[in-house]
């Protein structure tokens, strides 16, 4: 079978993990894996590796995301989203001396680099053990802030105590903290009421393919939905080899830079190796005299 990643849109109430299964499931496939993790009650695109696929989800897990939120203000709650208990629900004055105008300007507020507390329910681990598992336990853990980037963030529509949102940021950033911080800035309190990921990396929602569809079609129609290893990584240099260098790669033998044959700007940048057929052999990096180079993936043919 086909390797490479296949675009999932993930339905709610299901856990990345169980997509996971499905999908090995309806394919047939040996191993399967996902790239980034959505919580159950969250939608929307969900990469997983597919085979020697799964080799490559390191290089799709600190891509950009981009979300379709809504926010409910005026109820906290301890998970930050909608599943979770409520802990403060704001005043009715304090929800009616709302102003668009400072919803609007608080929101546009996080755009750039700064710091965010992930929060207690989440798949981060403290001493092997989920963060969320702790939590239901009582302990509740606060990691310290990680170094996040909200490249745009806007308003697509108010309603409230409702209010719709788009997120483009980097990876690591937690959705449900930014709700929270939200509703805190306001003064009212906020949980995240819905979640949809759209994008991750290059890959969009409109792209993928629904669970259930996938799982109607036969298996050589779904395979033709997995995007090959050489396309998934088109923003990695490439350099194609000729069959006595595929060979020497296929055997993991060292490799010259005469064998390569491209000058890089950036010499630490990683290379894909691929073949007449644009099949992916390897992906390579200079070493450090500049004369041959480390293998970081082999992959068979």
């Amino acid at each position: 079978m086909k390797s490479g990643i296949l675009s999932i849109n993930k339905p709610e109430g299901i856990s990345s993990a169980r997509v996971v299964a499905r999908v090995k499931k309806a394919l047939g496939a040996k191993k399967v894996g996902h790239t980034g993790t959505l919580d159950p009650f969250a939608t929307g695109l969900l990469l997983c590796g597919i085979n020697q696929g799964t080799r490559i989800s390191r290089f799709f897990l600190d891509g950009h995301k981009r979300y379709s939120a809504r926010i409910c203000l005026g109820v906290e709650t301890d998970t930050y989203d909608l599943t979770g208990e409520t802990v403060h629900a704001a005043p009715q004055n304090v929800m009616d001396n709302l102003r668009i105008r400072d919803v609007e300007d608080v929101v546009t507020s996080f755009i750039g680099i700064q710091d965010q507390v992930p929060p207690a329910f989440s798949a981060l681990k403290h001493e092997g053990q989920p963060l969320y598992k702790l939590a239901r336990q009582g302990k509740k853990i606060q990691k310290p802030p990680r170094r996040i980037e909200i490249f745009d963030i806007h308003i697509n529509s108010i309603k409230l105590p409702y209010i719709d949102i788009e997120v483009f940021c980097s990876s690591g950033t937690y959705i449900r903290s930014i709700a929270f911080d939200i509703g805190r800035r306001l003064g009212c309190g906020a949980h995240l009421s819905r979640l949809c990921r759209t994008q991750s990396s290059a890959f969009k929602l409109e792209d993928a393919i629904e669970l259930d569809t996938l799982e109607s079609i036969d298996k050589i129609t779904a395979e033709q939905r997995i995007v090959s290893l050489s396309d998934c990584l088109e923003f990695l240099p490439e350099a194609v080899v000729e069959k006595s260098i595929a060979q020497k790669v296929r055997f993991g033998q060292k490799l010259l830079k005469k064998d390569i044959g491209i000058t890089l700007e950036n010499p630490d940048k990683l290379i894909r190796v691929t073949d007449d057929k644009n099949d992916l052999l390897a992906i390579i990096q200079l070493s450090e005299n500049q004369q041959t180079y480390n293998y970081s993936c082999v992959f068979s043919s």
